[in-house]
């Protein structure tokens, strides 16, 4: 096993190196969709729907779901929004984390949400709560179950994913039911980085009245839903203590939360195990599936 896993990740380096020109001017999450792609990641999972426009914002959003997977299906729905530090980043570009979700049994919906300097916060979170407002009066078409929806996202894609679940008044102003959220799984997300220091902060949250708002930690409430958050030893870009001292103040609260700390890995490669040539890197999917399955019963 471990030396067809060195294979794989050899033959990614092989493709990186003869991609050239085209590897250079490619986003790093892009390229890293093309290469599962090729190292089979694709097989299984299907996009079914791409670029649907929704929200007032007129942004688009993927749909991702088993190859098998039929429209009368009711399976659980995972809604996961990208990283990007609110400055960058596509739903395309996280293809890899669809196709693997939807591998795993998933309907998964990747919105995309405007970004700094265009807007500040709360746009993202805003057009976070519209994705989830077409989520829920559309995905039965694509054999989702809308009784059954988790929030997932990587970095500024988790916070808004945590944010969404903690506060509601967002999900209230886009005419959602806060309770449509069974379940969150936040990948290295930053939930307590007030006062502001990183530049990227500053630009998207500084201006904001409330700065208490903008925190995660600061929304958490007894009757949140379950929690997985998720962070690494290694990661300097958004550092473990965000995804430790929520857990902390969920738990002391009453509500259900787990951590994950992974050895070794840094912000990058947690979402990066997601995809077919990194997975062995960590645990992630596996974990984070469990934990989904756990909270996302059939209704009966």
């Amino acid at each position: 096993m471990k030396r067809s896993t060195k294979l794989g990740l050899g033959a990614a380096v092989a493709l990186l190196g003869g991609l050239g020109t085209y590897a250079a001017t490619t986003s790093p999450p892009l390229l890293l969709s093309r290469l599962d792609a090729v190292m089979g990641g694709g097989r299984g999972a299907a996009l079914v729907a791409e670029g649907v426009r929704f929200g007032s914002q007129d942004q688009t959003l993927d749909v991702w779901r088993a190859e098998t997977a039929a429209n009368a299906d009711r399976r659980p729905v995972l809604v996961f929004w990208h990283g990007g530090g609110w400055v960058k980043g596509a739903r395309q570009d996280y293809a890899f984390a669809g196709r693997a979700f939807a591998r795993q049994g998933f309907v998964v919906v990747i919105p995309d949400y405007r970004k700094v300097p265009q807007v500040r916060f709360p746009a993202s979170v805003q057009d976070g709560a519209e994705a989830v407002a077409w989520v829920r009066d559309n995905i039965a078409r694509f054999g989702g179950d809308p009784q059954r929806i988790a929030f997932s996202g990587h970095s500024a894609g988790a916070h808004t994913a945590v944010l969404l679940a903690l506060d509601p008044r967002w999900l209230k102003a886009a005419d959602v039911d806060p309770g449509i959220v069974k379940a969150v799984v936040g990948l290295s997300g930053p939930y307590d980085f007030y006062p502001f220091t990183t530049k990227r902060s500053i630009d998207a949250m500084s201006h904001y009245p409330d700065p208490k708002v903008t925190q995660p930690i600061e929304r958490a409430r007894a009757d949140a839903p379950p929690m997985l958050l998720v962070t690494s030893t290694k990661d300097e870009t958004v550092r473990p203590r965000n995804a430790i001292n929520l857990s902390r103040r969920l738990k002391a609260l009453g509500a259900s939360a787990e951590l994950i700390n992974y050895r070794g890995l840094d912000h990058e490669e947690v979402v990066m195990a997601l995809s077919v040539p990194f997975r062995s890197r960590g645990t992630v999917l596996a974990d984070s599936v469990a934990f989904l399955e756990r909270h996302l019963h059939p209704q009966r």
